[in-house]
Parts: C-alpha cells; sequence; structure tokens
C-alpha cells in the first residue's frame, strides 16, 4: 500500500471512533445511533440525483449490506448501553479483522503473505487485549456489553466481507457508499416506527448531534471503502482497527473513562501493528 493509502485510513479510523463517541455520549443510545444513521443519510440524498447508479451486479450486495447494518445499529447501541465505549469498542473492532482475514481468501480470492498476517493478529491481540483487560480503579466490565460487542464482531465481518465485494462489483465506489448509508437509515427508521414520538422529540433536541456524526460517518466509511479497491480487503480492515487508538483517547478525554495500564500498554501492539502492516 502507498503512504497516501495509510493516511487515509488512518483518517477513517479518527473519523469511526468519533461518530461512536457521540453515540455513546447521547442519553438515549438507540436513538442516538437513529439520529447518527439519518445524518448520514442527509449528504447522500443530496448527492445521489447526481450520481450514476452502482453496476447492477453489486445491487444485491448492497441489499444484504443495508439489512445487516440494521442489526450493526441495533447491537451497538446495545453494547454502549449496558458498558463503557473503552471496553465494548476494542471487542467489536478487534474481532471483526481476525474473522475477516480467516474467510477473504476464499470469499474474495485474496492471498496474504506470512508478514500481513502476523500483522493482523498483532493488531488483533492488542485490540482484544484493551478490551478485556481492566486497569485498577475500574468496575468490572458488563457481560451484556460484552455479549453485544462480541455478537457485533460477526455482524461487522459479514458486512466488511459483502462490501468489499460489492463496491468491487459496483464500478461506482462514491455511488454505492451513499447508496447504502441511505437504504440503512430507511431500514433503521423502520424498526424503530414504534418509537416515532420519542425520536421526533429526541431529534428537536439532539438533531445537531446527529447531523455531525451523520457526516462523520460517511466520510469515515466511504474512505475505507475507497481503500478496499485499491488493497487487500483483510488489511484495509485490519489497519482501520487503529480506531481503537483514538477511541481510547476519547473515552479518557471526553468520557472520562479510566485506562488501567495494561491496557494503555495494548495501544503499543496496535501501534506495532500498524507499523508492520504499512511495511509488510
Amino acid at each position: 500500500m502507498s503512504g497516501a493509502i495509510v493516511l487515509l485510513v488512518l483518517l477513517a479510523a479518527l473519523l469511526h471512533a468519533s461518530w461512536n463517541a457521540l453515540v455513546k455520549a447521547g442519553p438515549d443510545k438507540l436513538l442516538s445511533t437513529v439520529l447518527v444513521a439519518c445524518g448520514s443519510a442527509v449528504p447522500a440524498a443530496l448527492a445521489l440525483p447526481f450520481l450514476a447508479l452502482p453496476a447492477p451486479a453489486s445491487w444485491p450486495w448492497l441489499a444484504a449490506s443495508a439489512c445487516i447494518h440494521l442489526v450493526y445499529y441495533r447491537l451497538l447501541a446495545a453494547a454502549y448501553a449496558h458498558g463503557d465505549m473503552s471496553h465494548a469498542y476494542p471487542l467489536m473492532r478487534g474481532s471483526a479483522p481476525l474473522l475477516v482475514a480467516l474467510v477473504s481468501a476464499a470469499l474474495v480470492g485474496e492471498v496474504l503473505s506470512v508478514r500481513q498476517y502476523g500483522a493482523i493478529a498483532l493488531i488483533c491481540a492488542g485490540v482484544l487485549a484493551m478490551g478485556l483487560w481492566r486497569g485498577a480503579g475500574t468496575t468490572p466490565p458488563s457481560r451484556r456489553a460484552t455479549l453485544f460487542a462480541l455478537f457485533n464482531a460477526a455482524v461487522i465481518a459479514c458486512y466488511t466481507l459483502i462490501d468489499g465485494i460489492g463496491v468491487r462489483r459496483s464500478g461506482a465506489p462514491v455511488a454505492y457508499t451513499l447508496w447504502l448509508f441511505a437504504l440503512s437509515a430507511l431500514v433503521l427508521l423502520v424498526s424503530v416506527v414504534g418509537k416515532r414520538h420519542a425520536l421526533a422529540d429526541y431529534g428537536r433536541r439532539y438533531w445537531k448531534t446527529g447531523l455531525l456524526g451523520g457526516l462523520v460517518s460517511v466520510a469515515s466509511y466511504g474512505l475505507a471503502l475507497w481503500a478496499m479497491t485499491a488493497a487487500p480487503v483483510a488489511v484495509i480492515a485490519a489497519l482501520r482497527e487503529t480506531s481503537i487508538l483514538f477511541a481510547a483517547l476519547i473515552a479518557a478525554v471526553f468520557l472520562r473513562e479510566r485506562l488501567g495500564v495494561r491496557r494503555v500498554c495494548a495501544v503499543g501492539l496496535i501501534a506495532g501493528g500498524a507499523v508492520a502492516m504499512r511495511f509488510a
């Protein structure tokens, strides 16, 4: 990978951690998630009339991804409702690239080198260590948060592979990404139709947060999807997980979550894995 691709993926990682922090900071995690999803649909709806449709070969993958993102958003909200971001985020983002690496060769036809697998393993080890270890003075992690996060890791692995295939078949990465955000928001809105009055009241109070989170989410995922067209899916998926570095900093500084020394050491593993990925 070129240095420019690496920098773009790292920027995507920072943006991803940022919109997750906005969801975690909201008083109602599910409704905050819905607002962010709807906020991401706004720029998509404005831009799509000026873009050509993705190739028909990508449409089944696009529809499948939108449905899977519904599960992703619901599990994300549940994990943050029951646990700290510094606990749930590493588990969700750390387990997924390992699953992607195990199956991407068979589904996408990519063959990774031994050094690339080693870098993926190093990043995964660091992220999982940060999620499972707790420092002195912190409360035990919630079992529900752990389960929701681990289930969501499998969901993330699924949509990473689906989108990696879909965006390549689309012939239009930007259009594919924007259609994905628009359809995902629509599916999520339908799923909470029973809470429409609460959502309307919540939206009046926190619409700025939802719009900001949506714009950041679009930029983050769009950069990652574009990178998948220029480098192996498993490598991009693993490098993007350096978002845990930014998530840990955001959780400590802005959300006031306490990080133990062992979790800080785990950051070194992730950073080492990112450097190894750059030179693999």
